[in-house]
């Protein structure tokens, strides 16, 4: 019974310790929509992605002690989780998914920059934004702006005419 305590306590600490990368990206330009989907399921990988771009390093570390018949065996466990701090390039509107993924990233504490035509300000932004807005004049130069500052690209589900 202790062996095999010990055993899954040690694959534990394999699985946990295991650190990804840091990104080598430092913005990723998301293509998204103005409304939130017909699925539950796009708004939340808008906020997890959001989420993904900027999860930061947290460390746990936590002592386990067992009692098997009268023994004590203490075992040292580190959690992580690791820092990607990746900036966010969007269509800069604050509603839908645009306007999910956006805060998720500056909750994170990322670096958000929007990129919105002045003719859809009034469709597109209600209320506050997250970060950077930059207005342009035309579809064509907000998707030059949004690849001019990007790394990386990424499209969500809902525009078809997006890329």
């Amino acid at each position: 019974m202790r062996e095999e305590l010990k055993l899954r306590t040690d694959q534990l600490m394999e699985e946990e310790t295991t650190m990804v990368k840091k990104s080598k990206f430092k913005r990723v330009c998301v293509f998204c929509g103005s409304s939130s989907g017909k699925r539950n399921s796009y708004q939340d990988a808008a906020i997890q992605l959001g989420e993904e771009l900027v999860c930061t390093l947290s460390v746990l570390f936590v002592t386990v002690c067992t009692v098997i018949e009268g023994l004590f065996d203490n075992k040292k466990i580190w959690f992580f989780k690791v820092a990607r701090k990746v900036d966010l390039v969007y269509g800069g509107g604050s509603l839908g998914l645009m306007g999910l993924v956006s805060e998720a990233v500056h909750k994170g504490g990322g670096h958000v920059i929007g990129i919105i035509p002045t003719t859809l300000m009034g469709k597109e932004i209600t209320g506050e934004t997250v970060g950077e807005v930059k207005a342009v004049t035309s579809m064509h130069q907000r998707k030059a702006e949004m690849a001019r500052h990007s790394d990386a690209f990424i499209a969500l589900p809902g525009l078809s005419f997006s890329l």
